[in-house]
């Protein structure tokens, strides 16, 4: 599905989170300075920077892994504390990390249901309805197209992507509010990268869940997100929807590196270069 078949998100979505003036530091490291961001409900927004630059930060503040150091976080209309990540998951908050957050031993279909196991009563007693829980992940990993010897496999027996793929369908298949991928796609492969890729992009069609993909790929970028908030530093340099700029742009852009002015700077050069350059209504260069 390319861009031009997703309807743009109306401009009176709501403001389903709000982190204001988010900061952390761990000893003398700084990771983030009055970070601001907003997500609007069925937006998927990308959050780009270098290694280091205070991503993995920020969503681990917002899955209750963290406490920010000062800031809030409002979500839905009231300001939340999460004390840990089962709150956030309560409140329909769902991560998938870059180390997968998966148990090993464990079976695949067991894996894609750890904490919300389905149960039922054989003589009074409560059971696991293993059986139910091997039809629904076969179902859910079909959907996607991820293909793995058996949902009965440990997961200590599956290849990186095969990993990564049954913590975005454990996940995705949660009905999460806000669903946060943490490089969702690095450990994929080509195939099951697009079938990812297109599961977030129908999300988005949808406009049912909203999205923040942390992602290096800023082809991907362009392909399934609304907006981009650029983190250098630890602080917010850049925030433009995809519609209003260009891979080419963004790429001049994160070149700059150096703080907010510099990235400005760029962004308003490349914006000047850009009209010079568009074709006239004969046809021609303007410059």
């Amino acid at each position: 599905m390319k861009q031009k078949d997703i309807p743009s998100l109306s401009p009176t979505a709501p403001i389903i989170l709000e982190m204001n003036r988010i900061s952390k530091s761990f000893g003398a490291v700084t990771a983030l300075v009055d970070v601001s961001i907003k997500l609007r409900k069925g937006e998927v927004l990308a959050l780009v920077g270098d290694n280091g630059a205070g991503k993995s930060t920020l969503i681990k503040i917002l899955s209750g892994f963290h406490h920010p150091d000062s800031g809030t976080i409002v979500y839905q209309g009231k300001e939340v504390h999460f004390d840990s990540p089962r709150e956030a998951r309560a409140h329909g908050i769902e991560t998938v990390y870059q180390d997968l957050a998966l148990i090993n031993h464990l079976s695949v279909y067991h894996n894609m249901f750890v904490g919300r196991e389905h149960h039922k009563r054989i003589l009074g007693l409560k059971l696991l309805d293993n059986q139910k829980m091997r039809k629904l992940a076969k179902t859910y990993l079909d959907t996607l197209g991820i293909e793995i010897p058996s949902v009965n496999s440990a997961v200590d027996m599956l290849s990186g992507g095969q990993r990564q793929s049954v913590a975005v369908a454990r996940s995705i298949y949660s009905s999460p509010t806000i669903l946060v991928l943490d490089e969702p796609l690095a450990a994929l492969g080509v195939r099951e990268s697009a079938h990812v890729l297109g599961l977030i992009q129908n999300l988005r069609r949808q406009r049912s869940v909203s999205i923040i993909l942390i992602v290096h790929n800023y082809n991907q970028v362009f392909e399934v997100c609304d907006r981009i908030n650029f983190l250098h530093s630890g602080e917010i340099v850049l925030d433009a929807s995809t519609s209003a700029t260009s891979e080419e742009e963004l790429i001049r852009i994160v070149k700059a590196g150096l703080g907010r002015e510099a990235i400005a700077a760029a962004a308003a050069e490349v914006s000047t270069v850009t009209k010079w350059t568009e074709p006239s209504q004969g046809g021609e260069s303007q410059a």
